[in-house]
């Protein structure tokens, strides 16, 4: 009954004379339809608003103003306050839509009863809402976000004037209302934080937008903060070095042999190493110097060097080689022994992939899509990237070699095989006691998820660690 009222009332408005005029029915309908149109384009402009303005991230519309597009500067001044830009879009929006449906019911009142005025206009507007003043201008606005908010910064920020009285008290109590609830009222967040920008990188390469190479390297670098230098170290098996007391001749000789540019340079044993010798140091002094080939000790050519801990951070080394400008340190355990040493191409390389020399074999090579052939060294977690398994890491290793070694718990020998969730490792090279290639196959098993745990043959009662110690190369 209330609602019948409602409609004769505004159909009684448009029968009362304005300044001596009576409009006509046609004319009044005419009128507003027209007033219904405009106010739906206005109902999508307020829409499409909020749709671009809190899409447009933080750090891009930076970028835009200070490439100096022109509107950018105003774009940023309404969202330097998020909370006032979202009132005054939302009071502009309901306003437009109140006023919308109230003009509609009247409109249909002239030409219906007064309750199918009212449910005729419910209806009939939430469609052309949802359609014209949501749905489209919305995809609009995601599609074309940065020039879309350019367009319409200059209408809300005569809308924010215009309103001016109303903002303000619905700012005003909005703020009360989140005190209240203990709400923090943060519309948007201040940065863009680490997951967010992984996983676009991840949809940046299944779009295609990334190439697989271009992806491999952005994913090392976040994966580079948490990496130690455990993990890129040459073991200390694998160290060259010269003992103090041998001769320049002798130290340039392993520098040719061993291919490196720099060598430690240790007193009795790996665990008191003293230094490093360049051999540009070394061939300079020994054709150019002004001293006597007999009268040059390699102890008078030797450059100090970083002692780091296994656990030490690469990120941090990398920054503190940087500052004392050196290119190796050595890596010691918590007893002090040397357990290897790390460079600054080691570094690198957990970034832009391994660097290869010469007939250098690759760390991790495809055989075919469930195969591949990786050398004893190679990192556990890059295996399982390689070849999409998931076999763990221990506290006591972290190589493909060290779980073999757990997994078989004895010294292992070429040939042998270790089944391990539907993966299959086969030991291809062995020296010494050293793992230095395997090859891992992926069963059709471990696709079923149903791969059982198991070790390959042998009695399993040995406990080698395939450890071992070499003073000097």
């Amino acid at each position: 009954m209330a609602l019948v009222s409602l409609a004769e009332v505004w159909v009684a408005l448009y029968e009362v004379p304005v300044v001596g005029l009576e409009l006509e029915q046609t004319t009044v309908t005419l009128l507003g339809a027209l007033t219904v149109t405009v106010l739906i384009g206005l109902s999508g402009f307020f829409s499409s608003s909020e749709i671009a303005m809190f899409n447009l991230s933080k750090h891009r519309l930076e970028g835009m103003v200070e490439d100096g597009i022109e509107g950018a500067a105003r774009v940023k001044e309404l969202k330097d306050d998020p909370h006032r830009l979202l009132v005054t879009i939302l009071v502009g929006n309901n306003i437009v839509n109140i006023a919308m449906t109230s003009i509609t019911t009247a409109l249909l009142g002239l030409y219906f009863g007064g309750l199918t005025a009212v449910v005729l206009s419910t209806f009939g507007i939430t469609a052309i809402v949802l359609l014209f003043g949501e749905s489209v201008p919305k995809s609009y606005a995601v599609e074309n976000t940065e020039s879309w908010s350019v367009r319409i910064s200059r209408p809300l920020k005569a809308t924010e004037y215009l309103l001016f009285p109303l903002i303000v008290l619905f700012d005003y109590l909005t703020r009360q209302v989140n005190k209240l609830t203990g709400s923090t009222g943060a519309i948007e967040s201040p940065y863009v934080t680490r997951d967010e920008i992984q996983e676009i990188i991840e949809s940046g390469e299944r779009e295609g937008v990334l190439e697989e190479e271009e992806h491999e390297m952005l994913t090392r670098i976040f994966r580079f903060n948490n990496t130690i230098v455990k993990e890129v170290m040459t073991p200390r098996l694998d160290m060259t070095a010269v003992p103090k007391d041998a001769s320049i001749d002798e130290a340039i000789e392993t520098c040719i042999q061993s291919g490196h540019a720099r060598v430690p340079v240790y007193e009795g044993s790996l665990d008191n190493v003293q230094g490093i010798v360049h051999i540009r140091d070394l061939v300079r002094d020994l054709n150019y110097g002004e001293t006597e080939e007999e009268e040059l000790e390699l102890a008078d050519l030797i450059q100090p060097t970083l002692h780091v801990p296994e656990s030490k951070n690469v990120d941090e080394l990398l920054t503190e080689m940087r500052e004392n400008r050196m290119h190796m340190a050595i890596v010691i355990d918590e007893f002090g022994t040397t357990e290897g040493l790390v460079t600054m191409e080691d570094m690198v390389e957990e970034i832009i992939g391994e660097i290869l020399e010469g007939g250098e074999d690759l760390p991790i090579e495809e055989l075919d899509e469930r195969t591949v052939m990786v050398r004893g060294e190679v990192n556990i977690e890059d295996v399982n990237e390689a070849l999409e398994i998931d076999l763990p890491e221990g506290e006591e290793f972290e190589t493909i070699a060290g779980f073999i070694f757990n997994r078989a718990g004895r010294l292992v020998e070429e040939g042998e095989e270790i089944t391990y969730d539907g993966v299959r490792i086969t030991v291809e090279s062995v020296e010494n006691t050293r793992i230095m290639k395997a090859r891992l196959h992926k069963l059709a098993e471990y696709d079923e998820g149903d791969g059982e745990q198991s070790t390959g043959s042998g009695d399993g009662n040995g406990n080698g660690n395939g450890s071992g110690d070499a003073d000097s190369n």
